[in-house]
């Protein structure tokens, strides 16, 4: 999950200084250093951090919060907003022609995910704008760009326009726009070339496409662990284009993701979009709201809601709440749902998203890369086993007949029962948690009424 390690620093820091019930100005220089140092260590750029923390520090010494009776939750209001502030506020939406089709560019330097993402980006516009998308190969230089592009087309049946490349980058792009024109495609995607590092060739290059084409949008693909180098290159870039926009790649797992705190305040470029892994179907708008509770361990209701309301049912998560109510959640239950999780993302990742219990996640052991094996174990269960978990739970008979069933090792039929048992608590708890997270609401929740978000007393 992103920003894991800079949410648990920074939510120490401020328990720590809030913890005395009332606020004085050494807690407030004490809980300013550590979350200074945590900035600083998740890759913020050092002027953000500078000037972050005299924002933040100016205004937790206001008379407001060192007379508060709740200086816990004022502080993480106070922080909340700085960060928010940082990122551009609210989203910023990709803009179309109001007629006829729109052309995306996507540049950046090679490695970024450029390729990918104009992948990415096209199925999530289709599936999200209905759109007809048309992707345009011209990069003509690295090789095996073109059939990169093309095998990605054809893994999400999205057709791809490439032209014999002796012609040229502009004559291939005029091509394919005109091809997009006679067959009634809405949206064009150009994945243009990259370098290793900015230069002048590349750069040239995509001015003369700008300058004949007028791209509605021009999206730099940025890799996420490229650090504080990030604004460097997206500076170069911004000099020469139009910049409308930034795709922060590979924000998930490890990443320390400081740019993502950085672009904004600096280049006063919008981070659109971020990519959360590497299938196709992994990439979100960015939310510096949503973003901001997460790294205050507020969680993201609205993009778990998001997520789920992608791969389940109305009818289904009602059947599937009714089982979490009355305890019926079974085997077949629970492998059909690792089955979509997998199309998801990680289980750790998504429920991470859920208020108050991403500490308790953190010490899930459910890895999904490992559901082939899962899979043997279960295919080796009787039906009545699979309806009545505890048959398995309480014999050993069993695990040993499945162990041997399977061709797996005895402990891992353990680990399952054990892997259920923790799934099953946890539905429980989302469960309980009432409306916001009711599985048999989730379809509605994003469409009709607004989500109940932290509160805090001013």
């Amino acid at each position: 999950m992103p920003f894991e390690r800079l949410s648990e620093r920074i939510n120490m820091a401020i328990r720590r200084a809030t913890g005395r019930g009332r606020l004085n100005e050494q807690d407030v220089d004490e809980m300013m250093k550590e979350i200074r140092i945590s900035l600083l260590e998740a890759d913020v750029n050092y002027i953000v951090v500078r000037d972050f923390i005299a924002k933040t520090k100016e205004k937790a010494l206001g008379e407001k919060i060192l007379k508060s009776v709740t200086p816990s939750d004022m502080v993480v209001k106070l922080v909340h907003d700085e960060l928010k502030e940082l990122m551009g506020e609210a989203s910023t939406p990709i803009k179309y022609k109001m007629f006829g089709y729109s052309v995306f560019m996507l540049v950046g330097l090679n490695g970024a995910g450029k390729t990918t993402h104009v992948g990415k980006i096209a199925e999530f516009l289709r599936k999200k704008d209905a759109k007809k998308p048309l992707l345009i190969a011209a990069d003509i230089y690295r090789p095996a760009a073109i059939d990169q592009l093309k095998k990605i087309g054809n893994q999400l049946n999205i057709e791809v326009f490439s032209d014999n490349i002796k012609l040229g980058v502009l004559r291939i792009i005029e091509n394919g726009l005109a091809y997009a024109n006679s067959n009634k495609f809405d949206l064009v995607i150009i994945d243009t070339a990259g370098r290793q590092h900015v230069n002048q060739e590349l750069m040239d290059e995509l001015v003369q496409i700008e300058n004949k084409f007028h791209p509605d949008e021009t999206l730099l693909v940025i890799d996420a662990m490229t650090g504080q180098d990030a604004i460097n290159v997206i500076t170069a870039f911004n000099t020469k284009l139009k910049i409308t926009g930034c795709i922060l790649t590979k924000l998930d797992g490890d990443t320390k993701g400081g740019v993502a705190l950085s672009v904004r305040y600096l280049t006063k470029i919008p981070i659109k979009y971020i990519g959360v892994g590497e299938k196709l179907d992994q990439l979100e708008v960015f939310h510096p709201d949503r973003m901001a509770d997460r790294i205050l361990g507020m969680g993201d209701i609205v993009s778990f809601v998001e997520k789920i309301e992608d791969q389940i049912e109305e009818k289904e998560a009602e059947e599937l709440a009714a089982k979490f109510g009355s305890g019926e959640f079974d085997y077949n239950d629970f492998f059909a749902q690792i089955k979509k999780i997998k199309k998801i993302g990680s289980m750790k990742g998504l429920l991470g998203l859920i208020p108050g219990i991403g500490k308790q996640i953190r010490e899930m052991d459910i890895d999904v890369k490992r559901f082939d094996e899962m899979q043997a174990l279960y295919n080796s269960m009787t039906k009545e086993e699979r309806k009545n978990p505890r048959l398995i739970a309480s014999s050993t008979s069993r695990k040993e007949r499945i162990s041997r069933g399977s061709g797996r090792p005895y402990i891992e039929i353990n680990n399952l029962v054990r892997r259920f048992d923790q799934m099953k608590s946890q539905m429980k708890q989302i469960s309980a948690m009432g409306d916001n997270v009711d599985p048999s609401k989730l379809t509605q929740m994003s469409q009709t009424k607004p989500m109940k978000k932290r509160t805090f007393k001013i």
